[in-house]
C-alpha cells in the first residue's frame, strides 16, 4: 500500500480531535444538536489551520443518521460513504482551478435536485477568493436563497478578496493560529503512535517552525522521520534537516556585532555556510532572537513568554544589559528590510553581510534610530574611560575638528579687532567717499550697484551718509549694512557710523556743512539702475 502523509493520515474526523479552534466546533456542534444550521458558512483563516477539515466534519454531521453530541457517528452509511469520497451529498470544488463563471452555474442548476440520500446536499468551495467577479455575481443570488436541503461552506485565507455582498450572506467563523504548546502536543502524541523516537526538544523546534499551522508542523515531522527512520532524531538532526540554526549562532552574532569585531561576524557567516544552513532562515530567526531581546528589555516577566532554555534565557538576559532598546530596534528594523530583499535575490550572502556591516556602522545611515544608535556607542566610550583623539575619529573627522577649530579662531580674532578699532575722524571718511568704488569692490550682487550709484555725504561729527534715489535700493543697503561696514573697516582700518536715507526721507545734515563729492544730483537719475517713479524724481529736483 502506497505511503500515506501524516497530515492526510491523521486527518481529525471529530471535533474533539480539532486543536486549537474550539470556539468554532463548539459553535458548529451545537448548531446540529438544536438544528439551527445555517445556510453559508465562511471559513476563514491561514493555511493548514483546519478549514477544510472542519467543513467535512460538519458536512457528515449534517447528514449522519446517528450524530452523537453534534459529532458525525462515522459508523452509518452516510458518514462511510463521504469518508470514501462516494457521496452525492457532498461535492468539493477547488475554485483555483475552477474560478470561472461556467462552473458557478453548474452548482446552480445542482441545486434545483434533491439529495438522493441524507438530509443536506453541502457544496464546499476551497480558495474561494480565487473566483472571478462573474462567478461571484452568478452565485450570489442562489447563495442568499438557496433551497433548504442546500448548505454552502466557503474557505479562504483571504476574506478581504471576497466582495461585501457575499460576505454579508454568511456566517462567518475565523479560524486562529494554532498554539506552539498546542501543535507540540498534538505531534507528541502522534509520534508515539508512530513508534517514533524523537527528542522532546526536537519535536519543540518542528512546532515552532510550524507558525501556528498544524498541516505544516505534521509536514515537517514526516520529513524528519524519513531522514532517521531506524535511528532517533535530535535536536542537532532536526537542524541539520530543516536547514536551521541553533540558538547559540544567535548570541554569538550579536555579541560580535556589538564589539564591532567584522572579521568575527563574517566568520560566523562562514561557518552557517559551510555548516549547509539556510541563510534566509537565520535572517528570520536571528530577528526573532531580537524580538526576544526587546521583551526581555521592555518587560519584566519576560521569561514567561519567551520559549528558551533556561541556560539560554540566561545569556539573553545578560545581552540585554548590553544593548539599548533604540539599537534593538533598528537592528529589526534593518533585518525586517532584508528578509524582504533576500527573497528575490541571487546573491543572499553579500546581502546579509552587507546589513550586518550596517549594524555596527550605524553612520552609514542618517535616520534618528542610527543617530541614537551613534550617541549610545559614544557615551559607551565615555563610561568606560576612551577619549575619542584625532586617529580615532580618522581624518574626515580629524579635518572637520580642524575646520572648526580655525573657523572659531578666525571669528573670536575678528570680534577682538572690531573691539579695538578706533572712531574715524572726518577728514578720513572723505577719503572713503573719494574712493568709494575701491571700497565697495568686495560687495556683490544688486547691493553692489545700488551701493555704488547712492550719494554720499560726511557731517562734522565724521558721519557718513548714504543717499538712495529708490526705496529698493535703501532696503537691499539696510539688510547688507554689516557688509558695508566691514567693507569700509577694511579698508581704513577704523570704524565708521553710516546713516541711510530714501527719497521720501530728507537726511538731517547736523550742524555741519554736507560735502558731496565728484556727484551731481544729474547723474544720479540717469543711471540705469534707479527704480524711483518719475513724479518722485521730479519731486526731489523742486527741493533741492
Amino acid at each position: 500500500m502506497a505511503y500515506t502523509a501524516l497530515y492526510r493520515k491523521f486527518r481529525p474526523d471529530n471535533y474533539e480531535d480539532v486543536k486549537g479552534q474550539e470556539h468554532i466546533t463548539r459553535t458548529l456542534a451545537n448548531q446540529v444538536i438544536n438544528n439551527r444550521i445555517g445556510h453559508a458558512y465562511l471559513f476563514c483563516g491561514t493555511r493548514g489551520t483546519g478549514k477544510t477539515t472542519v467543513a467535512k466534519i460538519f458536512a457528515r454531521a449534517v447528514n449522519c443518521e446517528h450524530p452523537v453530541n453534534g459529532n458525525p457517528c462515522n459508523e452509518c452509511e452516510a458518514c462511510k460513504a463521504i469518508m470514501a469520497g462516494n457521496s452525492m451529498n457532498v461535492i468539493e470544488m477547488d475554485a483555483a482551478s475552477n474560478n470561472g463563471v461556467d462552473s458557478i452555474r453548474e452548482i446552480v442548476e445542482e441545486v434545483q435536485y434533491r439529495p438522493p440520500t441524507g438530509k443536506y446536499k453541502v457544496y464546499i468551495i476551497d480558495e474561494v477568493h480565487m473566483l472571478s467577479i462573474s462567478a461571484f455575481n452568478a452565485l450570489l443570488k442562489t447563495l442568499e436563497e438557496p433551497p433548504e436541503y442546500v448548505i454552502f461552506i466557503l474557505a479562504t485565507t483571504e476574506p478581504h478578496k471576497i466582495p461585501v455582498t457575499i460576505l454579508s450572506r454568511c456566517q462567518r467563523y475565523d479560524f486562529k493560529h494554532i498554539a506552539l504548546d498546542t501543535i507540540q502536543a498534538r505531534l507528541k502524541e502522534l509520534a508515539d503512535k508512530e513508534n517514533m523516537d524523537i527528542e522532546d526538544k526536537a519535536i519543540r523546534y518542528i512546532a515552532k517552525c510550524g507558525d501556528g499551522s498544524m498541516r505544516d508542523a505534521l509536514s515537517l515531522l514526516d520529513e524528519c522521520q524519513a531522514f532517521a527512520v531506524g535511528e532517533a532524531l535530535t535536536y542537532d538532526k532536526t537542524l541539520e534537516i530543516l536547514g536551521a540554526v541553533d540558538t547559540e549562532i544567535f548570541s554569538k552574532m550579536l555579541r560580535s556585532i556589538l564589539k564591532k569585531d567584522t572579521l568575527e561576524v563574517m566568520g560566523n557567516v562562514e561557518e552557517m555556510v559551510n555548516y549547509g544552513r539556510d541563510l534566509a532562515q537565520f535572517v528570520v530567526d536571528f530577528t526573532w532572537y531580537l524580538r526576544n531581546l526587546l521583551l526581555m528589555k521592555t518587560s519584566k516577566d519576560a521569561s514567561e513568554i519567551i520559549d528558551m532554555s533556561s541556560e539560554r534565557m540566561e545569556a539573553l538576559k545578560e545581552e540585554a544589559q548590553m544593548i539599548e532598546i533604540p539599537v534593538v530596534m533598528r537592528y529589526i528594523r534593518i533585518l525586517s528590510e532584508l528578509t524582504n530583499q533576500i527573497r528575490y535575490a541571487t546573491q543572499k550572502r553579500v546581502l546579509i553581510e552587507i546589513a550586518l556591516i550596517k549594524l555596527m556602522q550605524p553612520e552609514m545611515e542618517k535616520d534618528l534610530e542610527s543617530l541614537t544608535n551613534r550617541v549610545a556607542n559614544v557615551e559607551k566610550k565615555l563610561e568606560n574611560g576612551i577619549l575619542v583623539d584625532s586617529a580615532q575619529m580618522g581624518n574626515a573627522g580629524q579635518n572637520i575638528g580642524d575646520n572648526y577649530a580655525k573657523k572659531f579662531e578666525t571669528e573670536q580674532q575678528k570680534k577682538e579687532e572690531k573691539k579695538q578699532l578706533e572712531k574715524a575722524v572726518p577728514e578720513e571718511v572723505k577719503k572713503i567717499v573719494a574712493n568709494w568704488q575701491i571700497v565697495m569692490s568686495d560687495l556683490s550682487g544688486m547691493c553692489k550697484s545700488y551701493v555704488l550709484q547712492c550719494r554720499k555725504y560726511v557731517d562734522a561729527q565724521g558721519k557718513l551718509g548714504l543717499y538712495f534715489a529708490s526705496s529698493t535700493g535703501l532696503k537691499a543697503a539696510e539688510e547688507h549694512r554689516e557688509s558695508i561696514k566691514e567693507a569700509i573697516e577694511k579698508y581704513i582700518g577704523k570704524e565708521v557710523e553710516i546713516d541711510m536715507a530714501s527719497p521720501k526721507e530728507s537726511p538731517t545734515y547736523g550742524d555741519g556743512r554736507l560735502e558731496i563729492v565728484k556727484e551731481d544730483f544729474k547723474d544720479l537719475i540717469d543711471t540705469s539702475l534707479m527704480s524711483i517713479e518719475e513724479d518722485d524724481s521730479l519731486d526731489e529736483l523742486d527741493e533741492l
